[in-house]
């Protein structure tokens, strides 16, 4: 019988030079059977089954400190098989126990063809959204309804003002959900009819965006309502409704494209690159919402970069997702992104709109012409 593939995990892991192959050996038998091999008597478990330590390295001042070799890359072969090609359990056999240990974190994942094509990425990727959006050769732009605690009413006529403004996308803010202020299929019409008729005056071709929350069976029930208004893109916190409820959706509802939020990634010593860009890209999201540097987070210029080319680089086949820098972007910075990140991107902002007040559909469309026009603006 041939050999199983192996999906590898990167660990980063603090420790001692006298101590890591103990510790990496240690990380292995954890993510794979959590036993210690002397008491397996199976020959294929102990062949195939036990995760196998490929390589560790001393990261040395990789960091930029004076921890001298006391970090070190750490890459655990694991069995695709005990994955059972499920989103959850995938994420298990990554991190699940080794989590809890505060000196390591998990940086980089490969996959072999077939998980790739078992989880299958993104349906409508960055040509998809650009084909959607008529932004065939350009940067697409995106804005945020809000603040929270805002009727429908006053969320649709927001709305409407952004589509004549001639933005791209009109998404949720992500803390809105199915509060009684705004309940969801009472914000989802009064919000996807502003936008048509906005759309339908100006000729312009903007999509409403709603965020679903809730649990799989409530965010099945919340696509079924956005599609019944023409919606065609929806907004998921994978970390917030889970890993396994993002596959679900967009293996369940292909027509609809699906915008990541990252709510939550930072609660888990998950690198960014490889959660926001790599994984959100391979169980589905279609574009991937991160903290852009300069920003009200602490997202540094590299982790942006190696972020971006996670999610668009060539891998397996699968689509592009894009990425969407955000996180109290000004339109003035639009030049500087897009020179930074390419065309190939969506520039969200919201607040950086919502402070022209009044003027905000004036504000919408200089972002719009900014972006529209790189990079003579």
């Amino acid at each position: 019988m041939a050999p199983m593939s192996r999906i590898v995990a990167v660990y980063r892991v603090r420790s001692d030079a006298q101590s890591i192959d103990e510790r990496a050996a240690a990380i292995a038998v954890e993510q794979s059977v959590e036993l210690s091999p002397s008491a397996i008597d199976d020959p294929r478990v102990l062949a195939e089954i036990v995760g196998r330590v490929e390589s560790v390295t001393d990261l040395g001042n990789d960091l930029g400190n004076d921890l001298g070799g006391g970090r070190f890359e750490v890459r655990v072969a694991l069995a695709t098989a005990t994955t059972g090609l499920e989103a959850g359990q995938l994420m298990n056999m990554l991190f699940g126990n080794t989590s809890i240990h505060d000196d390591v974190t998990l940086e980089d994942a490969d996959f072999p063809p077939e998980a790739l094509a078992a989880f299958g990425g993104p349906n409508h990727g960055l040509a998809g959204l650009r084909r959607r959006s008529g932004a065939e050769r350009r940067a697409m732009t995106c804005t945020a309804l809000k603040p929270q605690g805002l009727p429908s009413a006053a969320l649709a006529e927001l709305a409407g003002r952004f589509a004549r403004g001639g933005i791209d996308f009109i998404k949720d803010d992500h803390g809105l959900a199915d509060q009684d202020y705004s309940p969801f299929d009472e914000r989802v019409r009064a919000c996807a009819r502003a936008v048509a008729a906005a759309n339908a005056e100006t000729g312009g071709r903007a999509r409403y965006v709603p965020s679903l929350s809730g649990h799989l069976d409530r965010l099945r029930r919340q696509v079924a309502v956005a599609r019944d208004e023409g919606v065609d893109t929806v907004l998921i916190a994978p970390m917030v409704v889970g890993l396994p409820s993002l596959h679900a959706v967009a293996q369940e509802f292909r027509d609809m494209a699906v915008l990541a939020h990252p709510a939550l990634a930072g609660a888990q010593r998950l690198a960014p690159p490889l959660l926001l860009g790599k994984l959100f890209r391979l169980l589905g999201a279609d574009a991937t919402i991160f903290p852009n540097y300069g920003g009200r987070f602490g997202y540094s210029p590299e982790t942006c970069r190696r972020l971006a080319r996670a999610a668009r680089e060539p891998w397996g086949g699968l689509k592009a997702t894009v990425p969407v820098p955000a996180g109290g972007m000004s339109p003035e910075r639009v030049g500087e992104m897009l020179d930074f990140y390419g065309e190939d991107a969506m520039l969200l902002i919201g607040g950086g709109l919502l402070a022209a007040g009044e003027r905000v559909t004036e504000a919408t469309a200089a972002f719009a012409r900014r972006v529209a026009r790189y990079p003579d603006a």
